[in-house]
């Protein structure tokens, strides 16, 4: 399910799909998960957007500049309380 460094997200509507996927996978295969809890699926988001130059530097890309960061941040607010 992880994204590979060739893919590529280019809609809203696209990471609606890929997060329900993500949603999909899993509650079927949530139990192969490394990080199977919230907490530390927080934990695990939080430590890899910090080191996330890394893993671009070591595909030889490099970490978009220009992403909506306001946009990933509201949205992962949003669901503590959207029905």
């Amino acid at each position: 399910m992880p994204l590979t460094p060739e893919d590529e997200i280019h809609s809203r509507e696209e990471l609606v799909a890929f997060v329900r996927d993500l949603h999909q996978n899993y509650l079927r295969r949530g139990h192969d998960w490394e990080n199977q809890t919230l907490d530390r699926f927080f934990q695990a988001l939080a430590s890899w957007m910090e080191d996330s130059d890394g893993w671009y530097r070591n595909f030889g890309k490099e970490l978009p500049a220009g992403g909506d960061w306001t946009f990933i941040a509201r949205a992962l607010s949003a669901a503590t309380v959207y029905e």
